[in-house]
Formats: C-alpha cells, sequence, structure tokens
C-alpha cells in the first residue's frame, strides 16, 4: 500500500513538472530519496519514463481536434492542417530520436547523477531570464503554430536535443530555443506539448523493450496508478502554464530552476541524496 501512496505522489510531480520548464528530473531525483519505490532500481528507472504516457495523454484528450486529422465531420483545410502539423512535430523529433537512440544509456550513466542536473537546472534557469529581458523588446515573428515552417521545426527540434542532458528539461529546451526562434510564447508552448507527443511515447517505449514486459502484479498497479495521476496533473498544469503565459513571461520559472539547482547541490554537499549505484 505504501508504495502505491508513493506512486501517487511521484505521479504527482511527473504531471507538473514535465510541461512547466524546470525539469521533472531534477524533482524526481529529489523526490526519490525520500519516496523511493520499495522496487527494483530497473522498474524505478522505468518507472520514471513510463508514467510519462499517463501525462502525454493530457496533451492528445485537450488537442485532440488539431491533432487527430481522419475525421469525416470537418472541412477538409482542417484535415490538411493537422496533417501539415504532424510533419512538422515529426521532423522536428528527429535529431532527439537519432541521437537519443544511440546515447540514452550513455547519458543516463554520466548525467543523471545531483551535480550535473543541479548545474543544467541552474543554467538553464539563468538562460530563462536572459532571453526574457532580451525579449521584452521584440515582437514574436510566428505566432500561431500553422505559421511555424518547415525550417523552423527542425531548428526546434535541434534545441530539444540538449534536453537529453537530464536536469535541461525538455520543456524548458524546446520552449527557449523556439522564443529565441522568433516564435511567441504560446506557440512555443504548444508546439513543445505537441513534440511531446512522439518523443515521450518513444522514450518510454524504449524503456519497456529495455525493462521487458514482466511485471508483477503490484509493479502494473503502481505503473498504472503513476500514469493515472500523471495524465489527471498534467491536464492541470498544462492549462495552468498557457493561462499563466497570457499574462507573464518565463522569468519567475528561471528563478525557480535556479533555487532548485542550488537545493539539489546543497543536499547533495550535505549526503541528504546520493549518485544513483553504479551498475557492473
Amino acid at each position: 500500500m505504501i508504495d502505491i501512496i508513493k506512486a501517487i505522489v511521484l505521479g504527482i510531480v511527473e504531471g507538473l513538472t514535465e510541461w512547466l520548464p524546470i525539469s521533472s528530473t531534477g524533482h524526481l531525483i529529489i523526490a526519490d530519496q525520500f519516496l523511493a519505490l520499495g522496487t527494483s532500481a530497473e522498474f524505478k528507472e522505468m518507472f520514471n519514463v513510463v508514467i510519462q504516457l499517463g501525462a502525454i495523454l493530457a496533451v492528445v484528450v485537450l488537442y485532440w481536434n488539431r491533432l487527430w486529422p481522419f475525421t469525416g465531420r470537418e472541412k477538409g483545410y482542417v484535415k490538411r492542417s493537422s496533417m501539415q502539423l504532424w510533419i512538422k512535430v515529426l521532423i522536428a523529433v528527429i535529431p532527439s530520436a537519432v541521437i537519443g537512440l544511440f546515447l540514452d544509456d550513455w547519458l543516463d550513466k554520466v548525467f543523471y547523477k545531483p551535480v550535473p542536473v543541479s548545474i543544467m537546472l541552474i543554467l538553464y534557469g539563468v538562460l530563462f531570464i536572459i532571453v526574457e529581458r532580451f525579449n521584452r523588446t521584440r515582437h514574436p515573428a510566428i505566432t500561431t503554430v500553422r505559421g511555424i515552417s518547415w525550417k523552423t521545426a527542425a531548428l526546434i527540434g535541434a534545441f530539444q536535443v540538449l534536453a537529453l542532458i537530464p536536469g535541461t528539461s525538455r520543456s524548458g529546451a524546446t520552449i527557449l530555443g523556439a522564443i529565441l526562434i522568433g516564435c511567441s510564447r504560446s506557440v512555443s508552448a504548444e508546439f513543445s506539448f505537441f513534440l511531446a507527443v512522439p518523443t515521450m511515447i518513444g522514450a518510454s517505449l524504449l524503456k519497456l523493450v529495455k525493462f521487458g514486459f514482466h511485471f508483477s502484479g503490484l509493479e502494473f498497479v503502481i505503473l498504472l496508478t503513476g500514469m493515472l495521476v500523471a495524465f489527471i496533473v498534467s491536464v492541470l498544469a498544462i492549462k495552468f502554464l498557457l493561462g499563466y503565459i497570457k499574462k507573464k513571461d518565463f522569468t519567475a520559472f528561471g528563478y525557480y530552476r535556479i533555487v532548485l539547482g542550488l537545493l539539489v547541490l546543497l543536499l547533495f554537499a550535505c549526503g541528504v541524496i546520493h549518485n544513483p549505484p553504479t551498475e557492473t
């Protein structure tokens, strides 16, 4: 029963931090120190990735009409716009998919540690503050997702490669990159949501294949609970973020990242959190 409660808390953490540009990895590292599941290390690693499927479902549900092109009740131009959106998303996914496929294990082994994660949290926190200050005098050139060109989609995808390093934040890297390229905040956030669908499905399937599909009954319930909670919280988090950026910028998230990064460093220095055990 205690592991079910932990799965609920971890699902809340995932649902909140996956969409806000504050790094779900950084939060899960801290949470894992105090709410470690009583399962194998392999299952915990897989759990942290696969519960993202619940978060992905939130995007699919909220944006179903824009993402699903195969409906006869809509006019033809809606179908074409949905297909064009998917092509742009798939173009943007290619860089991180190719690199991540070959470097996934190495990146986790080298960078999934408190110090590298905290450095990425602080670095991108500072970048958010700098970019937003620079952006105050600029007017975005791209104000709709439809206005994103193939080239722009590819450039945003290149920024997503940076998120392969834990602590960067997938949404943080893509939103920051899109803003620099000239997208508005709302367009940057929405395209980041869409880009997450194939990216996180691919990452989850990769972890499932590596772990295998041999779950115990308890492990299956833990995984299902985490995914369900992540879905519910993700719906709320996405709606919050879209409402927030209509009035404010991402500066507050930058300061939050810096504080969190310093907290991770402090907890590591004090011996409260530790590096994951090295595999032999």
